[in-house]
């Protein structure tokens, strides 16, 4: 397993070693990568991400190989050098290659002419000794076999198979797939004229190499073809494909050779050809959908890492015109204490009830800063806000609304607010979405929010682990304040799970906050090993030992406490002080189990204890003028929100319904390798209108540096 994971990720052999140990231990990714640098020599959550993604493949093919060789041995054909053959693959395709020859067949052409009594004209034509095939296959004209044609046919069919299973005849068609395939596509011609079709109307008539299609395009093609609006072909030379197979076959230019020659042709139609074309497609198909997963997580981890506000007293609003806006205000923490209804649009525009309203309630309740949902009427209420002169100064944001009605509908929702509707939530979710992004999206399924690329098309069970895989890392990277957390954000904390999130959340009820890391222990059926992986993520803020209310861990307390008793201050004093920090000689306190690595990352906390790596929300204001697609015209300079990011470029919301897009030709004047060295996700930026095809409803639009 070692080599293996070695060869795949060509990190250091002890590092793996280690970080294998350290899993089969139950440590969680973020908690190795975090605190124990030492034993991995650094490897940061990527790489052992990628430890534990080529161990589950080692395993997988481990398992494969043990159900192989026990049908082997249940068919009664396993030898020692067989076993050997079979242990020495490292992938599943060359292992299923090796093993076909000996799969239980389904009732198969082959199979009929064995129990014919063909496979002996088969192993003559094969050899390529005769020349009087036809004589020779006139002794084999009995029972259900009529005639020496019917004979031939029937050996052809077993020698197809025999061609097909051929590891090099195989390997070499698979690399000449690999390299030379074509993908091409034909409109169905009955669903040409179908309006859903006509966004697929690029590939009525389309051809490509298979090897170079971009991800996004290929899902788009396999898209239309689910939708039944284009069929879909991998095509290659076939006459250099079968000639290929002959040279490594034919040997002879007597009779048999004509017969191998159409054993040949019918094993590359009907076997060989349309088993390693599916193949290709498969892993082009699986090469795409990573693709598309890796540009997902990173959107989802700009997004769980968007600037949070903070805990200010926030009145948000959730617009819309017929049915209202519904203004929810929350306090510091994020609790409901007030929720109504204004109606300042059409169709009942009374827009000086709505004014007098938001400013009573922003005195009332103290707010602080104002969210407002991006959806639909957010314009016409952000302007409408902006007219009314507040007693202090409070900031306007206007706020993603993306995945708000899944949590408004959700039983989350349900169980934090029973006897509020679906509006209400949503209102909430919107304010808190401002405090602290992390904190509210982690309760709406991450596929929701809608930041991916095909989302819906990709394997939806490896899209799942990535996306948790991210989430869990962003929590546990920002760190967790136990005393304020929602049960879905305490289930991502290393260690944690849905069950002991709700043994916390239980425990919080009803015995009150808890005032230092020793009191997580106290919880129902949370042991030492669940608080070694998660008590240095969770933050106790007040806590009576400072240490608390930062990322270091429990275990290296007594290397603090000595550090200040060292240089004759308290703890207290030395937290924050950087100039008795960076005097500390952290040489003095390396031991066996802990090294530099560990000590320069307390020194760095100390600095700054339980500091947010995120950066601080700014206010943002889009172009007042432009209200439609119809305001656009070429060449206007606009201020925009990148709202997603794909791999042919990326997405801005410049305030209207239509989000305008950057190409990746337009991202920049150099070649651009990946859109989010440019841009990420939620950053404020200046655009360029390039092109506006209001009948499609597409913006063309450039960065402007």
């Amino acid at each position: 397993m070692i080599t293996y994971i070695v060869q795949h990720t060509q990190l250091p052999k002890h590092s793996v070693e280690n970080t294998i140990q350290l899993l089969n231990e139950d440590c969680t990714i973020p908690f190795i990568s975090r605190y124990r640098k030492e034993a991995t020599g650094n490897l940061d959550e990527v790489q052992v991400g990628d430890i534990v993604k080529y161990k589950d493949q080692f395993e997988t093919l481990e398992k494969r190989k043990t159900a192989i060789l026990k049908a082997l041995e249940e068919q009664g054909v396993l030898t020692e050098d067989l076993k050997l053959k079979f242990e020495g693959p490292k992938d599943l395709t060359t292992l299923e290659d090796l093993y076909l020859p000996y799969k239980k067949k389904r009732k198969t052409k082959a199979e009929t002419a064995r129990k014919n009594g063909l496979e002996p004209l088969a192993k003559i034509i094969m050899s390529q000794n005769a020349n009087d095939i036809e004589s020779i296959a006139f002794k084999y004209v009995k029972g259900d076999v009529n005639s020496t044609e019917e004979a031939l046919e029937g050996a052809r069919h077993i020698m197809s198979e025999w061609i097909n299973e051929r590891t090099d005849i195989r390997h070499s068609l698979r690399q000449q797939i690999e390299s030379y395939a074509q993908i091409t596509t034909k409109v169905i011609k009955a669903q040409a004229q179908e309006e859903k079709a006509q966004k697929f109307r690029d590939y009525f008539d389309w051809s490509e190499s298979l090897q170079r299609i971009p991800s996004h395009r290929l899902l788009a093609i396999l898209r239309a073809e689910n939708e039944g609006f284009i069929r879909v072909k991998i095509e290659i030379d076939n006459e250099r494909a079968l000639q290929h197979i002959e040279h490594k076959i034919i040997r002879s230019r007597n009779a048999c050779a004509e017969q191998l020659e159409l054993a040949i042709s019918d094993a590359f139609k009907r076997l060989l050809f349309p088993s390693l074309s599916n193949e290709a497609l498969s892993l082009a198909k699986e090469k795409a959908d990573d693709s598309a997963i890796n540009v997902f997580a990173k959107n989802l981890k700009q997004l769980l890492l968007g600037s949070p506000l903070g805990e200010k007293r926030v009145l948000a609003i959730d617009p819309g015109f017929r049915t209202g806006c519904k203004v929810v205000c929350l306090d510091a923490q994020g609790n409901l204490k007030h929720n109504e209804t204004i109606y300042p649009h059409p169709p009942k525009n009374d827009s000086i009830g709505a004014i007098k309203k938001i400013s009573s309630l922003a005195e009332a309740y103290h707010i602080e800063a104002i969210a407002i949902g991006n959806g639909t009427a957010s314009r016409e209420t952000e302007a409408l806000i902006r007219k009314i002169q507040f007693k202090n100064d409070i900031q306007v944001f206007v706020v993603s609304e993306a995945g708000a009605s899944i949590y408004s509908a959700s039983k989350i929702a349900r169980e934090e607010f029973p006897n509020y509707d679906v509006t209400v939530r949503g209102s909430v979710s919107i304010g808190r979405r401002l405090q602290d992004p992390l904190a509210e999206l982690v309760k709406i399924d991450a596929k929701s929010i809608g930041v991916g690329q095909y989302q819906h098309d990709v394997d939806q069970t490896k899209l799942q682990k990535e996306l948790d895989t991210v989430v869990e890392n962003c929590v546990n990277a920002v760190g967790v304040n136990i005393n304020s957390a929602s049960k879905p954000l305490l289930s991502y904390v290393s260690g944690i799970g849905p069950k002991l999130a709700e043994n916390i959340f239980e425990y919080r009820q009803e015995h009150g906050v808890f005032k230092s890391r020793k009191d997580i222990l106290k919880v129902p059926r949370l042991g030492g090993k669940a608080f070694e992986q998660s008590a240095a993520f969770l933050r106790i803020k007040g806590a009576k030992n400072p240490l608390d209310d930062s990322a270091v861990h429990p275990e290296r307390y007594d290397i603090v406490k000595k550090m200040a008793k060292d240089e004759g201050v308290s703890l207290q004093d030395l937290i924050g002080n950087k100039n008795i920090l960076q005097q500390i000689d952290l040489k003095k306190y390396v031991s066996e189990d802990v090294g530099l690595l560990t000590l320069e990352d307390i020194i760095k906390e100390l600095e700054k204890p339980g500091l947010d790596i995120r950066e601080q929300a700014k206010v943002f204001t889009f172009n007042q003028n432009i209200k439609s697609i119809t305001d656009l015209h070429e060449g206007q300079l606009l201020p925009g929100i990148v709202n997603n990011i794909t791999n042919f470029g990326c997405f801005v919301d410049i305030g209207i319904k239509e989000s305008g897009l950057i190409h990746v030709s337009n991202l920049s004047d150099s070649f651009v390798k990946d859109v989010n060295e440019h841009v990420h996700l939620h950053q404020q930026i200046i655009v360029k209108v390039l092109e506006v095809d209001i009948a499609r409803k597409r913006i063309q639009l450039q960065l402007v540096k």
